[in-house]
């Protein structure tokens, strides 16, 4: 499992989740959907799922709905998980607004490489078991804040 999901390209880890996020949302995936969600082509999309079809992630016939296969939930589920932690990261801990957080979890769960953002999703852990975190993100905050003033 997770040696397929290490042969993802950023573009198909994309297009996996999104299957994955119609799907949770009540919604069928159909490719039209999966094209306006992720602002690209329907000829795109259709090369895209005839890969992940070939690597097992989700079973799919051409003019017909998106379904995962149950490897494909269990690796769209985990990069579902990392975009989340990314975007909750970047709005409650460095408090950042959810528009920039989003763009910024997409661009950086790729980018960042699969240690780093497991040591971040470490990190969000060990500050949630805290007492109190929400403290230590308004600490971090005030202190981000104070720099800005100096600057």
């Amino acid at each position: 499992m997770d040696k397929l999901k290490d042969k993802l390209s950023a573009s198909l880890e994309d297009y996996l989740e999104a299957i994955f996020e119609l799907c949770k949302a009540g919604k069928i995936a159909r490719s039209k959907d999966i094209a306006q969600r992720l602002c690209v082509s329907r000829a795109s999309v259709t090369g895209a799922l005839r890969s992940l079809c070939q690597k097992g992630l989700i079973d799919y016939k051409p003019y017909g709905y998106i379904e995962l296969t149950e490897n494909g939930k269990v690796v769209a589920g985990r990069i579902a998980g990392r975009h989340t932690v990314l975007e909750s990261f970047f709005m409650d801990i460095l408090g950042l607004d959810e528009a920039l957080a989003k763009e910024s979890a997409c661009k950086a769960e790729h980018a960042l490489g699969q240690q780093v953002v497991g040591r971040l999703m470490d990190y969000i852990a060990f500050v949630s078991q805290k007492k109190s975190p929400h403290n230590h993100c308004t600490e971090f905050q005030q202190f981000f804040s104070d720099r800005q003033r100096v600057r």
